[in-house]
């Protein structure tokens, strides 16, 4: 009688189990990398605009920094974005962005990637400043609500050394971004 019931909960658990949810999307992956690729433009525009579509309304910020408080709501963390972009036009600067995904664990209807990011900051020519960058680390959690669209719902940043971006492998099917070498190889 103990192998009968064993047997039924083994067909239980292979009956039970979802199939592959990489399989069932095969456009998954990259319905996921756009949003990198609309970070990278924001960045580049110094456009809020551009990444208000990107997060839920209930999304949670978890800043860097022992003394800040984790930011939740979408506006709070667009107004966030806004004081940052508002920072580099008073300066006349521009920044440029990229990411590295080296994780991305899918349970439906859920994507937690994890990866890196490097911005790259230019200042105003006549400031004579060199070309400056930073790092950081990052996990977000992104979520897909019922009209197929992937929305940001965790968000989480942590400084990094650039060398951790720059060695990053490409993994099959992440978002791997390309735009930058490191700074000491353009001068070349």
């Amino acid at each position: 009688m103990g192998k009968f019931f064993r047997g039924i909960f083994v067909l239980l658990a292979i009956f039970a189990t979802p199939k592959s949810w990489a399989q069932d999307s095969p456009n998954l992956n990259s319905d996921i990398n756009v949003h990198y690729q609309q970070l990278k433009k924001a960045f580049n525009k110094l456009d809020v605009s551009l990444i208000a579509p990107l997060y839920s309304e209930n999304a949670c910020y978890l800043p860097e920094g022992q003394s800040k408080a984790i930011i939740i709501g979408k506006e709070k963390i667009l107004d966030l974005h806004r004081n940052f972009f508002s920072r580099i036009r008073a300066k006349r600067a521009r920044i440029e962005v990229d990411f590295r995904v080296i994780d991305r664990q899918l349970n439906k209807p859920k994507a937690t990637d994890v990866g890196y990011f490097l911005v790259r900051f230019y200042p105003a020519a006549e400031t004579g400043e060199p070309t400056s960058e930073f790092a950081g680390k990052f996990v977000s959690v992104l979520e897909q609500s019922e009209d197929g669209k992937w929305h940001l719902t965790v968000d989480s940043s942590h400084k990094a050394d650039p060398s951790l971006y720059f060695s990053a492998k490409p993994v099959d099917k992440l978002y791997y971004g390309e735009l930058f070498s490191p700074l000491n190889q353009e001068k070349e």
